[in-house]
């Protein structure tokens, strides 16, 4: 049996479990695609750097362009990340007719739509469920599983640095800034956590499952993004008192042929399964049309969990290849893209407000709301021995966006509220 032989560019976390993975199973992935897996050669920053696994040193090198361009490798599998110059060795070796496996997330958002268009004119396979949730097989099923379904939303917890700093938070009554330090010092944060804690990453990985999902060309800009950093541990007690959990949420909806796709902390019901995700977890949830609820949970970084959702796409990349399938399985999108406008995106909304103290507030504060045809759920007022400002709390039923934008822009003129503390979505 003719050995595939594979080209792994990088081998930092993901790299060094995908070498574990494809060595140390090799008579299982062997027995699965007809021939061994080789790995035939790596791109590595520094050739000389001691490692925590032994790899032949002559299969090393420092030019990714010697192992794109290597006559026998089949397979390019993409672990090394970055985007402009990961593009190009992306869309020269498709040129040279080899497949691609990555777990590059920021590379797909960014310029899915070119590689995948590239890799259908030259009949090769591009796969990436490595690139959003770790382990979880989401992408896989979304294009296989809910292939014969009309998919209406998807829900994710898509980013476990910040569902960590959340969970503490919430267990711990800690705020932000104390977790986020002890999320640095363990390695879960970097020690840069702009593009997890505002939001950008799990953006990044919505933007790729809302094109999948809705089958158009969904891009980073069309995803409204808001992070975790003015989160307070306030936020959070009266989220618990209300019988919610406070999650980063990625959130892609459809409304007839009309989407929006949103990243942004979101309270959510502790009946919904998705409020009892914790820690550096990660889950989808997914609903469809004629299945109903679904909800995909497990790992969503780490060495082994990554480098076996990248060792699977291999396996698949393999199949194709010896099938003679390759590049007939691309999900282009096809649907023209239509995002939903403001006025029709509708969701409930906790509101928390510092007011003046006094007589007659609430009804000026529930007259505004009812001017923008804005319904109430709940309105809690109480007392708050750290603020010399009265505090209340609102709940809306479902109200557009648009009104909600115009009720904040009302409230910042009136002289009776003080501040408009915390405006967040509600789930369930």
């Amino acid at each position: 049996m003719k050995p595939i032989k594979v080209g792994l560019l990088g081998l930092g976390t993901v790299g060094t479990g995908v070498v574990r993975i494809v060595e140390g199973n090799q008579e299982d992935l062997s027995s699965q695609v007809g021939s061994p897996i080789v790995i035939e050669m790596i791109a590595v920053k520094n050739t000389e750097k001691a490692r925590n696994i032994p790899v032949d040193s002559t299969k090393l090198t420092e030019d990714p362009w010697e192992v794109i361009r290597h006559p026998e490798i089949d397979v390019i599998v993409e672990v090394m990340g970055g985007v402009d110059q990961t593009k190009e060795y992306i869309l020269e070796a498709l040129e040279r007719g080899k497949h691609i496996v990555t777990a590059n997330k920021d590379l797909m958002a960014l310029y899915g739509s070119e590689i995948l268009a590239k890799a259908e004119e030259k009949r090769c396979d591009v796969y990436y469920e490595a690139s959003v949730a770790g382990g979880i097989p989401i992408i896989r099923t979304l294009i296989e599983g809910f292939s014969s379904d009309r998919i209406t939303k998807i829900m994710g917890i898509v980013n476990g640095t910040t569902n960590y700093i959340l969970t503490k938070m919430s267990q711990e009554g800690a705020s932000y800034e104390e977790v986020l330090k002890e999320a640095q010092d363990l390695g879960y944060a970097e020690a840069d956590p702009t593009s997890d804690v505002e939001g950008l990453d799990a953006a990044r990985k919505m933007a790729i499952l809302g094109t999948l999902g809705f089958h158009t060309n969904v891009e980073l800009r069309d995803v409204s993004v808001s992070g975790i950093s003015s989160v307070t541990k306030e936020d959070i007690g009266y989220a618990k008192r209300l019988g919610y959990d406070m999650k980063l949420l990625g959130i892609a909806e459809r409304q007839g042929d009309q989407i929006t796709i949103s990243v942004q902390p979101t309270m959510v019901n502790k009946q919904h399964p998705i409020a009892s995700v914790n820690g550096v977890f990660n889950a989808v949830y997914v609903h469809g049309e004629a299945v109903g609820e679904t909800m995909f949970y497990g790992a969503g970084a780490g060495e082994l969990p990554t480098a076996t959702s990248v060792v699977a796409d291999l396996v698949s990349v393999i199949r194709n290849l010896k099938l003679g399938v390759s590049g007939l399985k691309a999900i282009i999108p096809y649907k023209e893209k239509r995002l939903i406008k403001d006025e029709d995106i509708s969701y409930k909304y906790f509101i928390l407000l510092h007011v003046d103290d006094k007589a007659g507030v609430l009804a000026k504060i529930t007259q505004i709301f009812a001017e923008y045809d804005v319904s109430l759920a709940s309105v809690v007022q109480q007392p708050n021995e750290l603020n010399p400002d009265a505090e209340i709390i609102i709940v809306t039923h479902d109200a557009s966006k648009a009104s909600m934008d115009k009720v904040q822009r009302h409230f910042e003129s009136l002289e009776v509220i003080r501040k408009v503390k915390s405006v967040y979505r509600v789930e369930g």
